[in-house]
């Protein structure tokens, strides 16, 4: 009753925490690549972001040597999200208590934004878990992913009292509530069984071979381990940028796939690939590309 917080929506809450613990001028971590809202909704409040680097090479989890070489006397608020959009990268216990250590060691509030966690992940985790952890930490979920409530407008964030109040101060400032009907449909979803987590996680997983079909095409190298409801694949060593294959594709093959560039500078030579489309969208895709492929070799 009192650390659970209903939102309209996650991405509300990145919004009332913001709102609620930076002021012009305070700094905030901001992963690259990361989602495109952490930027933008520091941004309007007036604080400034703080890239820290998520790397392929240290399997797109914060790099913590380098983070401690770095000022961090005004850093109020950072952003982590694991299981990680876009590079599928899925946290551990180690990661999570490495991040409690440090926003502890710092007086920094991390929030892990969370709602990839039952999409294609045999062993969900909360940042929550981590003993000690609710002094230092909130973290968001949805009910969009992990229930295919999109656009139903569920959400939300959990943690010590004291922070879920500071939220609920600026939120009951915007809004009074969700729809009443909206929230007994999402409690019966909260009482699904794994059973069907099992089903609906079938159907992303068929999506997900095809997927990768789709990304070996384009001659593409990708993590099959990667969880989430996203594929996150780097572009042959030809091409400058991922987006020189994205236009490329798009203008010849009539095929779309979102550039990893827009996710940050260190996404410039990766692909994302979403799942949320039908397994007759990969076929159609698939065809699209081998007919591509054929065509150039013909020329």
């Amino acid at each position: 009753k009192t650390e659970v917080l209903p939102l309209l929506g996650s991405k509300e809450g990145i919004m009332y925490i913001s709102l609620a613990f930076l002021n012009p001028g305070d700094e905030v971590l901001v992963p690259n690549p990361g989602y495109p809202a952490y930027r933008a909704i520091s941004n309007i409040v007036g604080a400034k972001v703080t890239e820290y680097d998520l790397q392929e090479s240290n399997g797109w989890e914060p790099d913590f040597e380098a983070l401690e070489k770095e000022d961090l006397s005004k850093i109020k608020l950072m952003w982590v999200n694991y299981p990680n959009m876009p590079t599928g990268a899925k946290g551990s216990t180690d990661l999570f208590n490495k991040l409690v250590d440090f926003a502890k060691r710092h007086r920094i509030l991390v929030i892990n934004d969370n709602p990839y966690s039952l999409v294609l992940n045999d062993d969900p985790q909360s940042i929550l878990e981590i003993e000690g952890s609710r002094e230092h930490v909130l973290e968001l979920n949805s009910m969009s992913k992990s229930f295919n409530m999109s656009g139903w407008r569920v959400g939300m964030v959990l943690g010590k009292e004291k922070y879920i109040n500071a939220v609920l101060l600026a939120k009951s400032n915007v809004d009074s509530g969700m729809f009443l009907p909206i929230q007994k449909a999402a409690s019966e979803a909260l009482m699904l069984p794994r059973k069907w987590h099992n089903e609906r996680n079938s159907i992303y997983a068929k999506r997900k071979e095809l997927a990768i079909e789709l990304i070996n095409q384009l001659n593409c190298t990708v993590e099959s381990n990667q969880v989430g409801m996203f594929l996150w694949a780097k572009v042959p060593p030809r091409f400058k940028i991922a987006r020189d294959l994205v236009d490329k594709l798009l203008k010849e093959a009539h095929v779309f796939i979102t550039p990893g560039e827009v996710f940050g500078s260190n996404g410039d030579r990766f692909i994302r690939v979403s799942l949320a489309s039908p397994e007759e969208d990969f076929k159609l895709a698939i065809n699209r590309v081998i007919k591509w492929k054929e065509q150039k070799e013909l020329a």
